[in-house]
């Protein structure tokens, strides 16, 4: 196979979007992807992600193969799993304690940082609007997320999410249970699926 049509499948297979990284794994050089960048008249859109001319940009999925370590929480895991009615106005992550996150500060990213032992509790692949496979907290971790950020949270936001989770056919409350004993909310939780159910 030529070395543009290994380029040409990538992009289809990444809805448009193309890696530095999945080149190179192809065998593609970094000269004859750039020339091929500039043939197909990609925009470069984050260090090492290109995105074609004719392809809707997904700014979840560009942080996501831009930033491999991040997992979209809170807010943003609220609006992937459909459990708010507002787009946040930033992107809400997680990235684990020790990670230098400045660089997606800087961007007015929200960062939260959660120590190794639970960091990887509760990762899901979520598709996004746009058909595009990030990495994000399933629902029950977001739910106790919100849960212990209650305090800095719009309460219209955080009402709606417990009510539209306690109502979703999707839930699963055995999991929230063990989650909520992994991070010692379990009274917390209880009492909030005590009401809502």
């Amino acid at each position: 196979m030529k070395r543009f049509d290994i380029l040409d499948s990538l992009v289809k297979q990444g809805n448009g979007y193309l890696c530095t990284s999945q080149a190179l794994k192809h065998g593609v050089s970094k000269p004859t992807m750039a020339h091929y960048v500039r043939k197909r008249n990609m925009e470069r859109v984050a260090h090492g992600v290109y995105l074609a001319e004719d392809a809707w940009p997904d700014t979840l999925y560009q942080l996501h193969l831009s930033n491999s370590r991040i997992i979209f929480s809170h807010e943003t895991a609220l609006m992937l799993h459909g459990l708010t009615e507002r787009e946040p106005h930033t992107a809400y992550v997680t990235v684990c304690a020790g990670y230098n996150a400045t660089h997606l500060r800087k961007k007015g990213i929200q960062v939260y940082q959660d120590n190794p032992n639970t960091y990887q509790v509760g990762i899901a692949n979520v598709k996004t609007f746009f058909g595009n496979t990030v990495l994000a907290y399933d629902m029950e971790r977001t739910i106790c997320d919100i849960i212990r950020s209650k305090k800095t949270m719009d309460i219209q936001v955080f009402r709606y999410a417990m009510r539209e989770y306690m109502m979703s056919a999707h839930k699963n409350l055995p999991q929230l249970a063990r989650y909520a004993r992994l991070f010692h909310i379990e009274p917390t939780v209880r009492l909030y699926t005590e009401v809502l159910l």
